[in-house]
């Protein structure tokens, strides 16, 4: 029997912190090692609008108004990616989003700074399918997302 594979997107962003340091090309080969594809990239310092939308599931939160700051401190770079279960795939690259918790290996556990918290961990990753689809609308236009084909996706599937 064989199994039907089924891709799906995912909103992932690399906030200033991550940028700053450099870390752009790292974040994107940890992603494409493992067989996803970004099927869309934009990089933009955003607006404290833009990131009040993108964080209003924390609007209530103590650290709401940090984040903000955070968030627009720098430039991010905002992506698509897809591939076979790609939302939880990207989160088990991504890590914890509390860097102390985030295990060796991953983008947070290697590159975070446990004790520097307050939005510094480096990424954004879709929580799952529902904030996946949230976030691309809010982030890109249908346009903007491009289809294609990795040459190993017939191995890597």
């Amino acid at each position: 029997m064989t199994a039907i594979l089924v891709t799906e997107k995912t909103f992932v962003m690399i906030k200033p912190c991550g940028v700053r340091r450099g870390l752009i090309g790292e974040v994107i080969k940890r992603f494409e090692q493992r067989g996803l594809k970004i099927v869309a990239m934009n990089m933009k310092w955003i607006n404290k609008e833009h990131a009040r939308k993108h964080y209003v599931e924390h609007k209530e939160k103590d650290f709401f108004d940090e984040i903000i700051e955070s968030i627009t401190s720098g430039p991010v770079v905002a992506m698509v990616i897809e591939g076979v279960n790609a939302v939880k795939g990207v989160r088990k690259i991504v890590g914890s989003t509390n860097p102390e918790d985030a295990a060796p290996g991953t983008i947070r556990g290697d590159f975070a700074h446990a004790l520097v918290w307050g939005g510094k961990n480096i990424i954004h990753a879709s929580a799952n399918k529902e904030d996946a689809e949230n976030e691309i609308e809010l982030w890109f236009s249908p346009n903007d997302i491009n289809t294609y084909s990795r040459d190993d996706e017939k191995d890597v599937f």
